[in-house]
């Protein structure tokens, strides 16, 4: 009872700590873009694996929490939770210099459990949607005086979701998510000739963002045994118009000749507290798995977003079309092992590609890693499973052609998984 307690209330400084996170830093140009570096709606056991979710149902003899698939809440059959935290290691290269940075933050907080056994599920939970981190300058030689360009941009939007999974029948499965996006996406570029006395001109561009979304998904179980099975998926989110607060600043200052500002010389424009929307665009997720229950799993996923559609205060980013495949799976060695306790841990590996939303001086900006992770048990007993999920990414964003960045990354994941029968009464005999 006491493990209970303390797990309850480690969840709840958690998620009063991903809350509070309004401000996810991340070290990225490309961030700068649409809504900034979008986040794979994936806890890290399915991360390990490519990120694959839309066939995922019970990859094992424990319940795992797939949110980017609410059709399988079916599969949770106890009390489940799940928290983490991650870490990025990236070094930015352009020609010939080069940058590494490092960044981490709690990354999740998630719980399910069943309402109706085998048929009905749960799940609610905040999970990090877009990350917004870059700081950079570009030069150019106007009149023969050179001219600085600084861009800086931080925030990030997250997701709070609730969901619920319906079986219908013996093979079939549907579900949905009402999300709530929230969070700040801040940017500000700055104008600048190096000569004394000269203006310069910066702009400073904020959104506050809060409103309601969905999501939704199916599967579709075709047996093959009694231990084996295919599982066909779908998910998908809704185009949704959600609400957002401008504010906007175009400013001139005048730099001294100590190098610092004296003041604004004029305010060129000035938006305070504006009600505009942001128009999300409508995402697609095909996939698969087959497996062998307590075994082994295996599948692959293809997913498109149509992000030309995506606005801001009624002002279309620019983006292109995404789409990306995955592929990956795990393997269990004997989950029933007494005396070998690495035979018991949960082996996976994956591969992730994706042609994102942004193209650059002629060039689509691509995305690639090799992923790799561990599922350690902790402890087990009859009503309750504890286990830990190492993941690590190794991959790289953009490329070198064209002058442009590239990205070459480590992200470390660290979630711990709970399950636990909390709403299940004790029987008397």
């Amino acid at each position: 009872m006491y493990k209970k307690i303390n797990y309850i209330a480690a969840v709840l400084v958690l998620f009063t700590g991903i809350t509070a996170q309004a401000q996810i830093t991340s070290q990225s140009p490309y961030s700068r873009y649409g809504l900034g570096n979008v986040k794979q709606l994936v806890l890290p056991q399915l991360r390990a694996m490519g990120g694959i979710s839309a066939g995922v149902y019970k990859p094992n003899g424990y319940s795992n929490i797939n949110m980017q698939n609410p059709a399988s809440y079916v599969g949770i059959s106890m009390t489940t939770a799940d928290m983490g935290i991650s870490g990025t290691f990236n070094n930015l290269s352009q020609g010939n210099l080069s940058e590494k940075s490092f960044n981490g933050s709690l990354s999740h907080i998630a719980f399910a459990f069943p309402v109706v056994q085998g048929k009905t599920g749960l799940s609610f939970g905040l999970m990090p949607f877009t990350q917004v981190g870059y700081d950079y300058k570009t030069s150019s030689t106007l009149d023969t005086v050179n001219a600085i360009s600084t861009f800086t941009g931080q925030g990030g939007l997250s997701k709070a979701y609730l969901g619920i999974g319906q079986a219908i029948g013996d093979n079939f499965r549907i579900g949905a998510n009402v999300e709530y996006i929230f969070g700040d996406l801040q940017n500000t570029s700055t104008y600048e000739l190096q000569r004394l006395n000269a203006v310069y001109s910066r702009e400073q561009d904020k959104n506050s963002v809060g409103g309601v979304s969905f999501s939704y998904g199916a599967q579709y179980e075709i047996k093959l045994g009694s231990k084996k099975r295919i599982t066909l998926g779908y998910s998908g989110s809704a185009s949704s118009n959600i609400n957002s607060t401008r504010t906007f600043i175009a400013s001139q200052f005048v730099r001294a000749a100590d190098g610092e500002d004296s003041g604004v010389s004029d305010t060129l424009s000035i938006v305070n507290g504006a009600k505009t929307k942001l128009k999300l665009p409508l995402t697609h997720n095909f996939g698969f798995t087959i497996q062998k229950d307590n075994k082994w799993m295996f599948g692959a996923d293809y997913r498109m977003g149509g992000w030309k559609k995506l606005t801001i205060a009624g002002v279309n980013q620019g983006l292109q079309d995404s789409w990306g495949v995955s592929a990956g799976g795990q393997y269990t060695p004997d989950i029933s092992s007494i005396n070998n306790y690495f035979a018991r841990v949960d082996y996976r590996l994956g591969y992730t590609y994706d042609k994102t939303y942004i193209q650059k001086g002629g060039q689509d900006i691509k995305q690639q890693a090799v992923t790799f992770g561990l599922g350690l048990p902790m402890s087990s007993s009859r009503y309750s499973i504890y286990k830990m999920n190492v993941t690590a990414e190794v991959g790289q964003r953009g490329t070198l052609s064209n002058g442009l960045v590239k990205e070459n990354y480590v992200n470390v994941h660290l979630a711990f998984t709970l399950n636990d029968t909390w709403f299940i009464k004790n029987k008397l005999y």
